[in-house]
């Protein structure tokens, strides 16, 4: 059964669309996002952006619990899909807004680091299969409005501690996303 067909009980996702994407992240088409995060998912645009602060710490965010997967996993620090005609930048800085309450004037830029692609099952409930793209800010003023829902919660890490020592941090339960990007991110040092 399609997102179309699953009548007035729907999940909210199913009212929008991401883009679907080869494995070089050229755009293919709109699909749904529902669609694309269940049964096998389909390959599509996603973005995940590390926030860090002027001592080199990171921004790690709690997942909502009402998220419909990885609820109350922590990521490092806003992830979603660019829209039609959205650059992932301009998709970030969209993000930063919506979800932290950080606005352009916090920071300097916005800078695409990195882009691999993963798939990944979450319980029963869906898959992500996303080309992702990493983004980096440093924020001068880290005043935070933070969405609750958005955000469980927040926590700021030792960027450094967290690269030498990722177990440590495994009662966190991170997204797989940020733990792609963390480990490529630290075998390209």
């Amino acid at each position: 059964m399609s997102a179309d067909d699953a009548g007035d009980d729907r999940h909210a996702n199913a009212g929008q669309d991401v883009i679907a994407v080869d494995a070089d992240d050229t755009e293919q088409e709109l699909v749904n996002r529902l669609d694309a995060h269940t049964g096998d998912g389909i390959r599509h645009r996603a973005f995940t952006c590390l926030v860090f602060d002027g001592e080199g710490r990171l921004l790690l965010a709690q997942r909502s619990p009402e998220k419909r997967l990885w609820d109350t996993h922590w990521d490092g620090t806003v992830a979603s899909h660019p829209v039609e005609g959205q650059s992932q930048v301009d998709a970030t800085i969209q993000r930063l807004e919506e979800e932290l309450g950080v606005t352009p004037d916090q920071y300097d830029e916005v800078e695409l680091t990195d882009r691999f692609e993963y798939k990944r099952y979450y319980e029963n409930a869906g898959v992500e299969w996303e080309v992702c793209a990493v983004l980096q800010v440093t924020l001068e003023d880290t005043t935070l409005d933070p969405d609750e829902e958005e955000i469980g919660g927040l926590l700021w890490v030792d960027y450094d501690h967290l690269h030498k020592h990722p177990e440590w941090y495994r009662q966190l339960r991170l997204c797989p996303w940020f733990e792609i990007a963390m480990r490529r991110d630290f075998d390209a040092e």
